[in-house]
């Protein structure tokens, strides 16, 4: 069900976030520890943002496993940035093509995200019909992800002026309870696992939740309020030093130690333009 990483702070290189920790996420491309299937070899991305050179990020996206890409390995320890997703990907829905690799862009605006919606072709149909042109035209891939977030786009661009944190969160819980009306309806019995993360490269809002508030969902946590050192393969965050400061939103701890906070089921994680780091209820 793939594993994703967020990061927004002090300008890091990449590498130290894809490669170096214990549990780094290249790790969890053959190994993942907190769910069942511990592989995701069907493809990778990542996106950055670059802002003194372009408001729209950068992505980088591969059908070749993330462990084993020569491309990725060379790029990562000579890239610096200050906000990125990251994403290994294991296919439920769509064929194994770089249409269907997380994370998803729009104009300057990446996604990502970690679960799926079983039957998903009994909706597919119904959660596209809303769209506009634009946003329809968008969609290159077969992914149930892709036209989530195409559903969230369009709520959020034709029902709010601007693109806020709380204007994204709203629109996320209009989304979600849109696909749980369409499961009612089509007969879909299996919950929706819908752990997602959106940014704009200023802010990111990020959901752990599922469908059925009697399920777990699917592992998220975050790290906040300090500088990112890892040495040794082990993570912590430190005091920070003049202005760094960092928030991590991660599928999997990176390592073993304690500065690691479990998203509550069925919460955004809210990070701030600022850094600040809000915790808020998904009201689908």
């Amino acid at each position: 069900m793939c594993r994703l990483l967020a990061y927004k702070g002090t300008s890091i290189v990449i590498d130290r976030l894809l490669y170096q920790p214990k549990n780094s996420l290249i790790n969890q491309s053959f190994n993942a520890k907190e769910i069942e299937e511990p592989l995701n070899g069907d493809g990778f991305g990542i996106g950055w943002y670059t802002p003194d050179i372009a408001d729209e990020p950068v992505s980088f996206v591969s059908v070749n496993p993330a462990w084993s890409n020569r491309n990725l390995r060379n790029l990562a320890p000579k890239i610096k940035t200050e906000c990125l997703i990251a994403h290994v990907r294991a296919a439920s829905v769509g064929e194994v093509s770089e249409s269907n690799c997380h994370p998803f862009q729009y104009k300057n605006i990446l996604m990502a995200h970690n679960g799926g919606v079983e039957e998903f072709s009994k909706i597919k149909r119904h959660l596209r019909s809303p769209l506009n042109d634009e946003l329809y035209n968008w969609i290159k891939g077969q992914t149930d992800s892709e036209h989530i977030f195409a559903s969230l786009l369009n709520h959020l661009h034709s029902n709010h002026k601007s693109v806020t944190p709380d204007t994204v969160a709203d629109s996320f819980e209009n989304t979600f309870r849109n696909i749980k009306i369409l499961m009612a309806k089509y007969g879909i019995q299996e919950p929706a696992y819908l752990n997602m993360v959106f940014t704009d490269g200023d802010f990111i809002v990020a959901t752990r939740y599922v469908s059925d508030d009697k399920e777990i969902p699917l592992t998220l946590y975050h790290s906040e309020g300090s500088r990112y050192v890892v040495e040794d393969g082990i993570t912590r965050l430190e005091a920070p030093k003049d202005d760094d400061e960092a928030v991590l939103i991660v599928s999997e701890k990176l390592s073993d130690d304690k500065g690691w906070t479990m998203i509550p089921p069925n919460h955004f994680v809210i990070v701030e333009g600022s850094l600040n780091v809000r915790i808020r209820p998904i009201k689908d």
